[in-house]
């Protein structure tokens, strides 16, 4: 998970570092993944995708098995309802009052907080390269970032996120998607990106503020912070889908597998 980026632009490699007291300027607090503004099976088989994931086309078969298919629609419903009728305002009126730079800077903030597990999970992949960004982004951030408010590592030293995460390393050790399930308010996910849950809460920082509604009310403010910026697309995205589960649920798939082929 990591902070948005330019607002309507993709992110762009600086040739040469600006000079130091542009440290601050807004294009240190962007982002590189938000987008703008503004069944159950036997032992064996419980983790196997051998033979159901096809390539995803124009017109994509079934990329993962589906057994609780009534239940995910259930939660997608759910999920969808609280999107629209309670995130979406209050998101867009945080959106109003919070100047872009200031959302930015929180997402950094988070972002910065969620090193350790980017960090570990590039360990466990063997991807050293990226371990060695992580802390360095970490040490510059932390310090010339101000607490990760600022990203510095990436707009001066080119020290690109890694983007990993522990569902990643299960399956870059093999272990297949399983079966489709969507969570209340957590969203769509996998067998094997659920068993990777436990241990992304182990690794983040926020679940170790006492007491524990300040934790939970410190990870509400995070998401709320991340719907400012991306609820639109949601919106556009499932309006643009005949069914929207169907589409969001292949969508998820395919992103997920191409995450653990890299």
């Amino acid at each position: 998970m990591q902070p948005p980026p330019e607002e309507g632009t993709a992110a762009s490699t600086v040739e040469a570092p600006p000079a130091p007291e542009d440290a601050f300027a807004e294009d240190a607090f962007a982002d590189d993944d938000f987008s703008e503004d503004d069944e159950f099976l036997d032992d064996d088989d419980f983790f196997d995708d051998e033979g159901l994931i096809e390539e995803f086309g124009e017109t994509p078969e079934v990329l993962v098995r589906d057994p609780l298919a009534p239940f995910n629609r259930a939660m997608f419903s759910l999920n969808d309802a609280l999107l629209i009728w309670v995130i979406k305002p209050v998101a867009t009126g945080y959106r109003a009052v919070t100047p872009t730079v200031m959302r930015r800077g929180v997402a950094n903030f988070f972002d910065n907080l969620k090193t350790p597990v980017r960090l570990v999970s590039s360990l466990l992949q063997g991807k050293f390269k990226g371990a060695g960004s992580e802390v360095g982004r970490f040490v510059i951030n932390t310090t010339v970032g101000v607490l990760g408010f600022g990203d510095p590592a990436t707009h001066w030293f080119h020290l690109s996120p890694s983007d990993e995460d522990l569902g990643q390393v299960l399956g870059a050790w093999g272990v297949g998607n399983g079966m489709y399930i969507v969570w209340p308010l957590l969203g769509p996910s996998t067998l094997r990106d659920s068993a990777s849950i436990p241990g992304y809460f182990y690794l983040n920082p926020v679940g170790y503020v006492k007491p524990t509604k300040l934790s939970l009310g410190i990870s509400a403010y995070e998401k709320l912070n991340e719907a400012s910026f991306s609820i639109d697309d949601y919106i556009t995205l499932k309006a643009s889908a005949l069914d929207p589960y169907t589409f969001i649920r292949d969508l998820y798939i395919q992103s997920r597998n191409k995450m653990v082929e890299e």
